[in-house]
């Protein structure tokens, strides 16, 4: 089988299979005599690496038990069991629901006693990211969805839940990428790459001039960090059609970890990396060189100590050894400013759409 086989095997395994594999498994341990246990992935920070050949960040091999017979363990292994089991309600319904709604399912006061299930979402939130990194599936593919956030628009033709929707023909507003993208079917993607775009207000601009039309492109609003749903559409567009990925982010150390997340995954969520992150994608602006370039010094902003610190932390992260971010992030240490995309409407509202996107595309003028 190949690697991309694999893969493509790996995305399609049952989740209602794994889900009841939890379940033999205990049984099992139950009528060996044994204490019934879960082995979690531990997912900390030591326990994440960053993999030079793949370019992603993942999830090491270190791994705790979970025992229902200890008293530090008992609330998290009933906790568990009670998520997995709403999840396999979930997909035998056929149905879809929030992590809030999910939360408020499994939320009740146990018989007899002051205990709770769960007393906040943050409790069956932690809860579903075990069951992700234990099954090695994403929550999507457990039926839990969170909220919609992102955009996109370009020459596609895709099919929803039996639905026919073309993004080249949704006006304005473009289509609101939907928490689970796992199971649409794409029928036309006629585009010779992809453009994420970190700003709201720059993703409008470049619609309404058309720039996907000009370009052959699929533009695609992050609005910030990338949600899970937008970040699964890039990378199923980058590796089912072997797109380019090109991310358009804000000078600063928040949009450049806003690419690296895109690019390598991030750090909490590593053992997603794989099904989320796009290592193929390049930086295409903006940088500190671009602020001198077209001279934005007047429209900079100062930056904090804390985009001062966060700037050094990202110079030390291995993905970003290359001498070209180096010098970036020296270059913002050392003059102490930053700039957001906004900064290039100085030079006319259309500055971006036709000229600096364009002249950095056909020149390959990228930061990897």
């Amino acid at each position: 089988m190949s690697e991309s086989e694999k893969k493509e095997s790996e995305i399609k395994k049952s989740p209602k299979k794994e889900l009841e594999n939890i379940g033999f498994k205990i049984l099992q341990q139950i009528e060996k005599n044994e204490n019934p246990y879960l082995e979690v992935p531990i997912r900390a920070l030591s326990n994440v690496c960053y993999d030079e050949k793949t370019k992603l960040l993942k999830l090491g091999e270190k791994k705790a038990k979970r025992y229902f017979l200890n008293i530090a363990h008992a609330k998290k292994f009933m906790q568990t069991i009670i998520i997995a089991s709403k999840c396999k309600e979930l997909i035998e319904e056929n149905i879809h629901t929030s992590l809030r709604d999910m939360f408020y399912a499994v939320k009740r006061t146990l018989p007899d006693s002051d205990e709770n299930t769960f007393d906040e979402q943050n409790e069956s939130d932690a809860v579903i990211e075990d069951l992700e990194v234990m099954l090695d599936l994403l929550r999507e593919q457990l039926h839990l969805n969170a909220d919609v956030r992102g955009r996109v628009v370009g020459k596609v033709t895709i099919l929803d839940s039996g639905d026919t929707i073309h993004w080249d023909k949704l006006g304005s507003g473009g289509w609101a990428i939907p928490s689970n993208v796992e199971n649409i079917e794409f029928k036309r993607v006629d585009a010779d790459f992809c453009l994420v775009v970190e700003k709201n207000a720059a993703w409008e601009r470049l619609n309404e001039d058309k720039f996907w039309k000009e370009h052959n492109c699929i533009i695609i609003g992050a609005q910030g960090q990338a949600a899970r749903g937008t970040r699964r559409l890039i990378k199923r567009l980058s590796e089912e059609f072997n797109l380019p990925v090109y991310v358009f982010c804000d000078c600063d150390a928040y949009g450049w970890y806003i690419y690296s997340v895109i690019k390598t995954g991030s750090m909490n969520l590593a053992h997603t990396s794989e099904k989320l992150a796009t290592p193929n994608a390049k930086f295409i602006g903006l940088t500190m060189s671009d602020i001198l370039k077209y001279d934005l010094k007047k429209y900079t902003i100062k930056a904090t100590e804390q985009d001062i610190k966060r700037a050094k932390e990202l110079m030390n992260y291995k993905w970003f050894q290359h001498p070209h971010w180096q010098r970036e992030l020296q270059m913002m240490i050392n003059k102490r400013y930053k700039a957001e995309l906004e900064a290039l409407t100085s030079k006319g509202f259309r500055f971006v759409s036709e000229n600096y996107l364009p002249e950095k595309i056909e020149k390959q003028d990228f930061l990897p």
